[in-house]
């Protein structure tokens, strides 16, 4: 098969790879990386200290995050200016194929681009302005990342492929340490509460890694923080590749007790990657993530996820690290997006 000139369209709020959290942007970079070694010819439109197997296009100098941190009208403005040049660049460009990672912004200028969109959506459909946006473009090719993800709308889904990590980058440890673990962001709806109570009933220790968004503040400091003793629960804040490896390899359990529909969530392949199973709410794409009582258990309140923490010695971590290897890894989402490039390049075509 003849290699594909790919670009890709990814946010300009972290670098790719993000140094700490960033979803969206870990999965890009795995992508791009991925199919440039697959032999494909790809541009990476990101931001500056990203560093990818592909071809770079500086959109600003670093990540809008680091650069205004709390001012977020500053950052929804450069947002759309950082579209504009894309566009700008892109049209210009001799691509077969656009995968868009930035979402609805991207949408209202298709025509501008001569060559085939995909879309692939990373957040929930849920939310009630981007259901406008999205419902004036349904028969544009979109990409979910679950199959839950798609309850909410009727858009034209080209296909499903899960995000992918790199597994082997990921410590597998067999012997676990009596711990739970908490990773993600210190938000309402990822459960960190719930997490906290849960450790408190089991009389376990609990370690979180988490980003605070500016959003998220007030609900940290009022609702989290007060709860943190430093000694069975703890705060480690925001942590990078070998941390968030170190504290998932070592626990004998992750807490994902999200309170949300979650589109796919990342922390939970990457816990089943270092063999450690999940207890997780049995919402959003969890239930497509976590095999019950193989890699995990699927739980509907705190009281259940509880009871579930006495039976985490009952997975076996060899089980979550082959479910992560089959099902998540790099090389399954490379394959599911070159199945679904070639069909809209031939689509494009006729």
């Amino acid at each position: 098969m003849p290699k594909l000139r790919i670009a890709q369209l990814v946010p300009f709020e972290e670098t790719v790879p993000p140094t700490k959290y960033g979803g969206t942007e870990l999965v890009a970079s795995n992508l791009s990386d991925g199919l440039v070694k697959q032999g494909h010819d790809v541009t990476l439109f990101s931001v500056g200290g990203s560093k990818t197997k592909a071809k770079l296009v500086k959109i600003f100098p670093g990540p809008l995050r680091a650069m205004h941190s709390t001012d977020l009208k500053a950052r929804e403005s450069l947002k759309f200016m950082g579209v504009g040049k894309v566009l700008s660049m892109v049209g210009k460009g001799k691509f077969d194929v656009v995968h868009n990672h930035i979402g609805w912004r991207v949408l209202p200028f298709l025509d501008l681009i001569p060559a085939p969109v995909v879309t692939t959506l990373h957040g929930p459909l849920d939310i009630a302005y981007q259901q406008f946006v999205y419902g004036h473009y349904k028969t544009a090719p979109f990409v979910s990342i679950s199959n839950n993800q798609r309850k909410p709308m009727k858009l034209n889904f080209a296909a499903t492929v899960y995000n992918g990590i790199r597994v082997n980058t990921f410590d597998y440890l067999e012997k676990k340490d009596d711990y739970l673990a908490f990773l993600g962001r210190m938000s309402p709806e990822k459960g960190p509460v719930q997490a906290i109570q849960v450790a408190k009933k089991t009389k376990r220790r609990l370690i979180m890694a988490a980003k605070v968004d500016a959003v998220d503040v007030k609900f940290f400091n009022e609702k989290v923080k007060p709860l943190i003793d430093g000694k069975q629960i703890k705060f480690l804040g925001e942590v990078g590749h070998a941390g968030k490896s170190k504290l998932l390899s070592h626990a004998s359990g992750l807490l994902a007790l999200i309170q949300w529909e979650e589109p796919f969530g990342l922390f939970m392949v990457e816990a089943s990657a270092c063999g450690t199973p999940v207890i997780a709410m049995a919402r959003g794409a969890a239930p497509e993530l976590i095999t019950h009582k193989k890699t995990g258990y699927l739980v509907y309140s705190t009281d259940e996820a509880a009871r579930m923490v006495s039976k985490l010695g009952l997975i076996k971590p060899k089980d979550c690290r082959a479910r992560a290897q089959t099902h998540f890894s790099v090389e399954a989402m490379v394959a599911g997006y070159v199945k679904v490039y070639r069909k809209l390049i031939g689509k494009h075509k006729k």
